[in-house]
């Protein structure tokens, strides 16, 4: 049996396909193939507030390719999401219409279920229960953020702050000052809080830190990284040091992000799982089968 995940972000479209396993009462799910395209909806839908024609087609054409895989790769079970770039686009919903005439149902998501869907992956579950934990996901046009301690749930908020964002010039003082302030109220109380990091920038960053195993990423290491990175220009980290276009961008602006959470909420290191929103997804259609 299969599932499949898509999370149509503000900067890349991802598809996730899944074998579930069953094994007695515990059901769980190893990856099959996992195929992203970097649409770059958010250039679109954070200035203009609407979605090109030329992005909408290639959205449509991504769209109908991951139905014929689902197709052949039959998949019995899917959840489609949008985040940030369809919830700020006037066009959104038109889109979710054409989206549909293709085979796929999707929904445009909130942040408050981005969040808890990214939550769900149930990354807690694997990491002692009498620590606290800060939960931070970076995207294309938000950042979600989830404080757990003792097993426990603390809070939960989406901000509007993200890597296509910042390139962009989307991002206000205000949206930054809420985040911090939400961060330092959550963490206040939690000694030797521990960071998890999800999504592409935090993954490719720790490949690049070179961490052997599952070892926790410093914030000392996150800032001589982004400080390395940040001395070449774009073109460089292109041709030199190797990074794909539309990575070569972004990571700048998502290590600031990630360093200004560990600051403000004095978190010193950092666990990459390699987990995000498609694995949550999958994760949610097993505890709703």
């Amino acid at each position: 049996m299969r599932y499949g995940a898509i999370d149509i972000g503000s900067n890349a479209i991802r598809l996730l396909v899944a074998d579930i396993v069953e094994n007695g009462d515990v059901v769980s799910f190893k990856k099959n193939t996992l195929i992203r395209v970097p649409l770059r909806l958010g250039d679109d839908a954070f200035i203009d507030k609407f979605i090109s024609g030329k992005k909408s087609t290639d959205l449509i054409k991504t769209m109908t390719s991951f139905r014929l895989l689902m197709d052949v790769y039959k998949v019995s079970r899917y959840m489609a999401c949008a985040t940030s770039a369809m919830r700020e686009a006037t066009n959104g919903q038109e889109l979710v219409g054409k989206i549909k005439e293709v085979g796929i149902d999707l929904e445009i998501i909130d942040g408050a279920k981005e969040a808890n869907i990214i939550y769900n992956s149930h990354i807690e579950q694997q990491l002692e229960r009498k620590r606290s934990y800060l939960y931070i996901d970076v995207g294309g046009g938000s950042t979600e953020l989830s404080v757990f301690s003792m097993g426990s749930l603390i809070g939960s908020k989406s901000f509007n702050i993200g890597t296509i964002r910042i390139l962009d010039n989307q991002d206000s003082d205000e949206n930054w000052q809420e985040m911090k302030a939400w961060v330092k109220d959550h963490t206040k109380n939690c000694k030797g809080i521990i960071g998890i990091g999800t999504g592409g920038n935090i993954n490719k960053l720790y490949r690049l830190a070179d961490e052997k195993g599952t070892k926790p990423l410093s914030f000392n290491k996150l800032k001589s990284l982004y400080e390395y990175l940040n001395s070449f220009s774009l073109k460089e980290r292109i041709n030199i040091l190797g990074l794909n276009n539309d990575r070569a961008d972004v990571i700048i602006p998502a290590s600031e992000i990630f360093l200004n959470i560990m600051k403000w909420g004095g978190v010193k290191t950092l666990v990459v799982p390699r987990l995000g929103l498609v694995d949550g997804i999958i994760q949610t259609l097993i505890d709703n089968r």
